[in-house]
């Protein structure tokens, strides 16, 4: 059975989507949203992963197809009851030119409406533009994003953070300045990733904000003679970790979400779905699949499983699916599980 993204959620196509990823409950709400509540993990994506059944609560993700800034700053309104002080906006700000980076106006808008808010990013563990914080920054003016402060986090060197019962590391280094914020919000280009599979919200905050000479180097699981130096031979999919470079980054993602607690809040833009990340700039293969649209929640792992089951969902999604599959991505979700950082039960909220 054929179905459409944007069908996906109208109230028309209920009874389709039912057959394809599990039963619903629907409900309308009071206000112009329809509610769909999965009554347990979907039968696409994460649920083959994952293995287990939930019953109880459910996280609370809102889902618009329109991608623009006023659909980004409403969803935002809806999840950030929490957040406060300074803000910390985690954005990939891409390689040079990369042309499926977020819609730079678009961001701009937003950033506008986050009171005492600048982005935040940290440099690369491979020697490229944004290797040093001095090419960094050029990089930043050429993608236009210099139109607030950029923080690079780890100018100045990095910040240990514990790890709480990880998989693999105990702490990890994330850049200095990142304790200087009171919240974060983690505004992530959802697409795939050569390492990862998929890079989503956990991507976002367990490589980007990890320093670039010591915490990525962490969460890479980096070691020498068995892996080349860094460069990129690790885009190509021959990278031997798989299953525990995702492991290591629940680690990392954990100490972040442990260490802001409720200030912290994820929405992640599925647009420009190229099998490749930000960070292969210029030469990220152009995207096989329609745009999607916005999604938002507190709950990271819920919003990056949620994403996750709409690619399964998608019928021009074989080529994300398979860059997915063939790096062992959803593992991603299922480590996030494991660590308890989200419930993998959500209520996807479609807002007009």
């Amino acid at each position: 059975m054929d179905i459409s993204r944007r069908n996906l959620f109208k109230m028309a196509g209920v009874a389709a989507v039912g057959a394809a990823v599990g039963q619903f409950n629907v409900a309308q709400a009071a206000k112009p949203k329809k509610i769909l509540k999965l009554n347990a993990a979907p039968v696409v994506g994460s649920k083959n992963v994952t293995g287990q059944k939930f019953s109880g609560t459910a996280a609370k993700v809102y889902f618009t197809d329109k991608i623009d800034a006023p659909h980004l700053i409403k969803l935002y309104n809806m999840i950030n009851g929490e957040i406060y002080g300074k803000v910390g906006i985690k954005l990939h700000t891409g390689e040079p030119h990369g042309p499926n980076i977020l819609p730079r106006d678009m961001v701009r808008a937003f950033q506008a409406q986050v009171p005492n808010s600048n982005i935040i990013e940290t440099n690369t563990l491979y020697n490229g533009a944004r290797y040093t914080t001095e090419g960094h920054r050029e990089t930043i003016r050429t993608n236009g994003w210099d139109f607030c402060d950029v923080d690079i986090m780890d100018e100045d060197g990095g910040v240990n953070l514990p790890v709480r019962g990880g998989f693999h590391l105990q702490e990890v280094t994330m850049g200095k300045n990142l304790v200087n914020y009171d919240s974060i919000v983690v505004l992530t280009h959802f697409k795939g990733h050569a390492m990862g599979g998929f890079g989503g919200s956990l991507k976002n905050i367990a490589i980007g904000m990890a320093s670039g000479q010591a915490g990525k180097v962490q969460v890479h699981g980096y070691k020498l003679p068995e892996m080349p130096p860094p460069g990129p031979v690790w885009f190509d999919g021959t990278m031997p970790l798989k299953e525990t470079f995702m492991e290591l980054m629940a680690d990392s993602g954990k100490a972040t979400c442990d260490y802001f607690g409720k200030r912290i809040v994820f929405l992640n833009v599925m647009r420009r779905l190229s099998v490749d990340c930000d960070c292969a700039g210029t030469s990220a293969k152009e995207p096989t699949m329609a745009d999607v649209g916005i999604l938002a929640s507190t709950d990271i792992l819920a919003i990056d499983q949620a994403c996750c089951d709409l690619v399964y969902t998608a019928t021009d999604s074989a080529d994300l699916r398979e860059r997915i599959e063939s790096r062992n991505g959803l593992r991603q979700l299922s480590a996030m599980a494991e660590h308890k950082m989200g419930n993998t039960q959500y209520e996807l909220i479609y807002v007009d």
